[in-house]
């Protein structure tokens, strides 16, 4: 699944940096997060790196879009371009 940014959101400035794929975007009034991009981290750390610095825990996981590990690491590849077989992040 994608996560998603809710009004709990304090517009603090910490998650939007920490996001390797640029996913996180300030919207109208609070961050915003693109499904599209967002990976969870796959690919990149082993926890999403937004929902361990976010100090409101307000990123929970968005049921609108439902993704297996596997087809997270296909968007990580399809963002990231192709990784080698032997890269440790594999």
């Amino acid at each position: 699944m994608a996560l998603i940014i809710t009004d709990e959101c304090i517009n603090c400035d910490v998650c939007e940096p920490e996001c390797p794929n640029e996913a996180i975007h300030l919207g109208l009034e609070i961050y915003e997060i693109d499904p599209t991009r967002c990976t969870e981290c796959v690919g990149h750390f082993d926890e999403p790196q937004c929902v361990q610095v976010c100090p409101v825990a307000c990123i929970p996981l968005d049921p609108r879009h439902v993704e297996s590990r596997e087809t997270l690491w296909q968007k990580y590849q399809r963002l990231q371009g192709p990784v080698p077989a032997d890269s440790p992040t594999r």
